[in-house]
């Protein structure tokens, strides 16, 4: 009896560990799958000073053509129309600190040659810190868009995001801004801090359409702390479409100079030299397409009109500011910063700013938007500041420090 019971045990055990190295097996299986749908072969590749691999793709072989609906497509190399009123900025801050154009910190290795793009190379440790492998490379939930239009207190504790935006309604097909680049620091690996342009169409339920750009500094996404330039888009608010930068199909890029979740240096600091970056991103009128552009006329590409529902036709909302993961893991407000972290009334070179912004109107024309609003979730963690003057048109200050005296 005691033989059998032993036998059994054993044969217990060994079936455990059996399913267990099946199920690791299986895992790991669908990782180096996984990879091997994201990073396609390149014709040359570049390593970054900050550890990142650059892989210089033919724009023919990129992620995006993995889309059904994008089976066929044949590659737009240049939009149809450019919106009116373009102006190429000089540059310059409103005091005197001057205001810098900056870089990518790859570019110092290195370029791509003309036909392919720049995709930062997925590794199997990026994929293995998200919650699930579909997980990888996607926002997680409708909370990660501001609605100012219904406040919900008991949400916004539950969800952890937290806003800071200056935000327009109406029907628009397009947004500008220039906005300066910062590091804050982020207190858990699993929150991060972004400043970025939504363009939304839709309601705030189940069919949300977004289409997004800045800058971010994302632990769990890219495995450090550099401050990145990123997009991301969806169609099914966060649920199943869309992803940061290429982690998904979808973009069409054909740029060979700006990898999108790649590093931007040098970055702003406080009471010192500012930079910057300016994003544009407007609708086709011919082809409908939804086009973005970085800096003064790199055209980095464009999301197909197919992709979305509400933005075939036009966005209903556009939003410029900031937001963050408050995961109040120790029960307090998180320390992670907005922007510069510091309090909008602090103004230039302490404060992180928007400038310049502007709306595409169905004339296809760049327009200073007019009933410009503000929100935020809690004012006293990070807070947001409209105005307007000659060099730098509509601006918004915003930001803060997260946890202080004021936000426990």
């Amino acid at each position: 009896m005691v033989l059998f019971s032993r036998f059994v045990v054993v044969l217990f055990l060994v079936t455990v560990v059996s399913r267990f190295s099946l199920a690791n097996a299986r895992n790991g299986f669908e990782v180096v799958e996984h990879l091997n749908r994201l990073n396609k072969p390149s014709l040359k590749s570049i390593k970054s000073p900050d550890g990142d691999i650059i892989d210089c793709v033919h724009i023919s072989h990129q992620a995006a053509f993995d889309h059904p609906s994008l089976k066929d497509h044949k590659v737009q190399m240049r939009p149809s129309y450019h919106p009116e009123g373009m102006k190429y900025e000089s540059m310059k801050g409103s005091s005197e600190n001057e205001v810098q154009i900056m870089t990518q910190l790859w570019h110092s290795k290195g370029s791509c040659p003309k036909g392919t793009i720049p995709v930062r190379r997925t590794k199997q440790e990026d994929i293995m810190r998200a919650s699930a492998i579909k997980n990888y490379g996607k926002k997680n939930s409708l909370s990660s868009v501001a609605q100012p239009n219904s406040i919900d207190l008991d949400l916004i504790n539950q969800n952890g995001h937290q806003h800071a935006i200056a935000y327009v309604q109406g029907e628009f097909y397009g947004a500008k801004a220039t906005m300066n680049v910062w590091d804050p620091q982020i207190q858990q690996p699993n929150e991060f801090s972004l400043s970025q342009i939504w363009l939304l169409g839709g309601s705030f339920a189940s069919d949300l359409n977004s289409i997004e750009a800045g800058w971010q500094v994302s632990p769990d996404l890219y495995g450090d702390n550099n401050t990145r330039f990123f997009t991301y888009w969806t169609s099914d608010a966060y649920q199943a479409t869309g992803c940061y930068n290429l982690l998904c199909s979808g973009f069409i890029q054909i740029n060979n100079e700006i990898a999108l979740g790649a590093s931007i240096s040098p970055i702003s600091k406080y009471h010192a030299s500012q930079y910057d970056i300016s994003i544009l991103v407007w609708k086709d009128p011919e082809q409908g397409n939804w086009w973005m552009q970085f800096g003064n006329g790199k055209v980095l590409g464009y999301w197909p009109a197919s992709l979305f529902s509400y933005l075939t036709e036009s966005a209903s909302m556009i939003q410029w500011g900031g937001e963050v993961v408050n995961s109040a893991s120790d029960g307090q407000h998180t320390t992670t910063q907005m922007g510069s972290g510091h309090f909008p009334e602090e103004g230039f070179g302490k404060a992180s700013y928007f400038r310049n912004v502007q709306v595409v109107d169905g004339s296809n024309s760049l327009k200073t938007p007019k009933d410009i609003d503000t929100f935020t979730e809690q004012p006293n963690c990070y807070d947001v500041q409209t105005g307007k003057n000659g060099d730098w048109g509509s601006y918004i200050f915003y930001g803060g420090p997260g946890r202080n005296p004021n936000c426990p």
